[in-house]
């Protein structure tokens, strides 16, 4: 029971924290790889994976009640989080923001 409700105010965090956005600050911070590859920004990137993923996936991406995903594909990523699955839920980061996450949780 304490899991679960680890879980759902987990979930909450993440929901109440995906309207938060990043800014253009440090642009131009170079990544490779996957859909998006290029230039991104990796200070928004690391900003919006604060906001919205760290809470299960830990401030280094080592996990906590979510996997550890450091270095896992751009691919793979931005799948997770368009279409969530194994308890994370779905469109927590949109767009450009899922795009540019996915890249930086990729390089790690």
């Amino acid at each position: 029971m304490k899991k679960f409700l680890m879980a759902m105010a987990g979930s909450g965090v993440l929901i109440l924290g995906a309207c938060g956005g990043g800014g253009d600050e440090g642009a131009g911070d170079s990544g490779n790889g996957g859909e998006g590859g290029g230039t991104y920004d990796a200070a928004a990137a690391e900003e919006v994976y604060q906001g919205n993923c760290a809470s299960c996936h830990g401030e280094n991406l080592e996990g906590a009640s979510g996997p550890a995903i450091a270095g896992t594909p751009q691919d793979q990523v931005a799948e997770m989080i368009e279409n969530g699955g194994n308890g994370m839920p779905a469109g927590l980061v949109e767009g450009e923001e899922k795009d540019m996450v996915a890249q930086w949780v990729s390089e790690q």
